[in-house]
């Protein structure tokens, strides 16, 4: 679909905000969610496995982090090419709604000394409701805040999106470190770890009223208005839009081996092999995510100026050279190594977090632009992305190379580079197959 000549949509930069604030608000549910199960993997290791080897019982805990990924692109190819169908809001509630309750339910299983094998089955159960309902949560939100937001500012107001991400990791970090000062450590183990998945479902309950409040997109309501909404979305996807698709897959495959690898992976990192005690290292993480949050938005600003291909090029190449000499340092377990260790690498995943969620939206048209995200992000996050500290356990246990998470980051930079090559330059265009969006001039600020 060719983007429409001589039009523009008009948006109030309050109705922005607040379509900002409720996207990431969902963002942040859903991260928190995650950034839980990473954050306390000891701690369900211990409760829904039997005793005995501690380091099988973390790769079985990953494993089962890892099933939710395997239902991810089904939850895509679903409810992305719906939200096409009839609207990014009411999927966006629906995702939700979804996402927080199964955190709660997880909150409130029955441990392996109570119910034996039935209590992982459960966790997978809760994993798989959670994963479907994620498949159509990034997607979704990232293609709301880039249709609200005017075409100039595209990128700053698009990095709320991961500002929202690093927020709900920071919001789990803080809270698992501050049950872990305040408890002992047998009561963390008996119930603490509990507490931060009930209270997933009253922040998954605050986001859908946010949502809720808000009007559909500007483009999506250009479509309904035309009478331009696919008939069948996932179809003119698959047999018009494949590549897109496949450029998405390629960029996704490096930026989620890195958000995986720093911000999933490095809790356990360095409590079972640089060998710190568990509340160190997650001061040390969420240190470094605060960075992140303080550096995400001027990031974006910046990406409306110089465009998003600089930044990501830069980091793609940054994390060539730099990745491996990083986890060196990490590897020393000492205060140096592993505050320089992760500076380096903090500092080269903002350069992705803050230009991706408005680069992917703009390499779909308005019609597909749901499904297509949903589908692309979602196939590379389940290969690449939701397996990544399995595979990164299991290949410092064969090696005993307490650096290898650097070299699986090198390789995976090198591959995604020729998707990073390919993808065109979309800062301060109009999204394709939708008028060119601009602030109205008298939201504009003084």
């Amino acid at each position: 679909m060719a983007t429409p000549q001589g039009q523009q949509h008009e948006v109030d930069e309050r109705t922005v905000r607040k379509a900002v604030g409720a996207a990431a608000m969902g963002n942040l549910v859903e991260w928190f969610d995650y950034g839980i199960y990473s954050y306390v993997t000891i701690f369900i290791a211990l409760n829904f496995f039997p005793g005995g080897d501690t380091s099988a019982n973390v790769a079985f805990t990953f494993a089962l982090f890892a099933v939710a990924y395997l239902v991810r692109p089904l939850g895509g190819c679903i409810l992305g090419p719906l939200g096409d169908k009839i609207g990014r809001k009411r999927v966006l509630a629906l995702t939700i709604v979804v996402m927080s309750a199964a955190s709660f339910a997880i909150g409130l299983l029955p441990t392996f000394n109570a119910v034996g094998w039935l209590a992982p089955i459960l966790l997978v159960v809760a994993r798989l409701v959670q994963g479907f309902a994620t498949g159509g949560e990034y997607g979704g939100a990232a293609a709301f805040i880039a249709e609200y937001a005017p075409d100039k500012r595209r990128g700053f107001y698009c990095s709320f999106l991961e500002f929202g991400t690093t927020g709900g990791f920071v919001l789990a970090a803080g809270l698992v470190t501050v049950l872990e000062v305040s408890l002992a450590p047998e009561a963390m183990a008996a119930w603490g770890w509990r507490v931060p998945f009930l209270i997933a479902g009253p922040l998954g309950l605050v986001g859908l009223y946010l949502r809720s409040k808000l009007e559909d997109t500007p483009a999506f309501r250009e479509l309904e208005e035309k009478q331009a909404v696919a008939d069948s979305p996932l179809k003119e996807l698959l047999t018009h839009h494949w590549r897109p698709i496949v450029t998405c897959i390629g960029l996704v495959l490096f930026y989620n081996v890195a958000v995986y690898t720093i911000l999933f992976y490095m809790p356990t990192y360095l409590q079972t092999t640089t060998g710190l005690e568990a509340t160190p290292a997650l001061l040390y993480i969420l240190g470094m995510m605060l960075v992140i949050m303080i550096v995400i938005i001027p990031v974006g600003a910046l990406s409306d100026r110089i465009g998003r291909k600089p930044l990501i090029t830069g980091s793609c190449i940054g994390f060539i050279v730099l990745g491996y000499p990083a986890f060196m340092l990490l590897a020393m377990g000492n205060a140096f190594g592993t505050v320089t260790g992760l500076v380096i690498l903090g500092l080269l995943l903002v350069m992705l977090l803050g230009t991706m969620s408005a680069t992917l939206p703009a390499l779909f048209d308005t019609d597909v632009r749901y499904g297509g995200f949903s589908i692309g992000y979602n196939l590379s996050t389940s290969i690449f992305g939701g397996t990544a500290p399995l595979i990164l356990t299991i290949l410092v246990e064969s090696t005993g190379n307490n650096a290898m998470p650097g070299i699986y980051l090198v390789v995976a930079a090198v591959i995604s580079l020729a998707s990073v090559i390919m993808v065109a330059e979309s800062a301060r265009k109009p999204l394709p197959g939708s008028s060119a969006t601009v602030m109205t001039p008298s939201a504009q600020p003084a």
